[in-house]
């Protein structure tokens, strides 16, 4: 299975109109934040392919298109922040947002406030075992988990309570955005236990073992 992830960055690559003869292998699409909803609006439409996706900490209020439109929400993508979802076999879980460094800001979280995130997950994480015998394959998230791909910076310092995630329910990838990427000798890719940690910014296939 064939996975397009984006996050945080519009790239003419995908925003096309030949982008489907490009990927025309794509399966299903991954939205890690920080993205106008036209746009992942325009991939769900463009690749004919389902979308779920969580909000980044720059995703405030309603969006504004030149057409006139206000989008609330990605028309026929799934917002899935604090929740379980199972797309194309694959059992799916989101965390949206930053670290908190404005009071009372949207889809900005302290430590403690993303643990009670987590901890919302649980009962959906312990069904996904019974019913399927494993947790989850993919975490969601707009930031990295602490002490891998973050920055000192508290916007862009990563949460310690997804170390004790893909501990404890050993996803296979835990795909984030959030981080932005300079220089090319930047890691990317990093293997944590059982999970392998993907930045996805500004965009990155996944090919997912079957």
């Amino acid at each position: 299975m064939k996975i397009l992830a984006v996050s945080d960055r519009v790239m003419d690559q995908l925003y096309c109109v030949d982008v489907r003869q490009k990927h025309p292998d794509i399966d299903l699409i991954i939205g890690c934040g920080d993205l106008p909803f036209y746009y992942l609006e325009f991939l769900i439409s463009a690749l004919d392919k389902r979308l779920v996706y969580v909000r980044g900490n720059h995703d405030k209020g309603p969006q504004y298109t030149v057409d006139g439109r206000v989008l609330e929400k990605v028309m026929g993508g799934s917002d899935i922040h604090g929740r379980c979802v199972e797309r194309e076999g694959l059992l799916i879980a989101g965390l949206e947002g930053s670290m908190r460094y404005r009071p009372n800001a949207p889809f900005m979280y302290t430590e403690t406030e993303m643990k009670r995130q987590v901890a919302g997950l649980l009962p959906k994480l312990l069904r996904n075992k019974v019913r399927h015998g494993r947790y989850l394959d993919i975490l969601v998230a707009h930031s990295p988990p602490f002490g891998i791909h973050d920055k000192p910076d508290i916007p862009h310092t990563g949460f310690r309570i997804f170390l004790n995630f893909m501990q404890w329910f050993q996803p296979k990838y835990l795909l984030h955005g959030h981080i932005h990427i300079y220089r090319q000798d930047t890691p990317r890719v990093t293997q944590y236990l059982d999970t392998t940690v993907i930045n996805v910014y500004p965009y990155h296939l996944l090919n997912f073992p079957s």
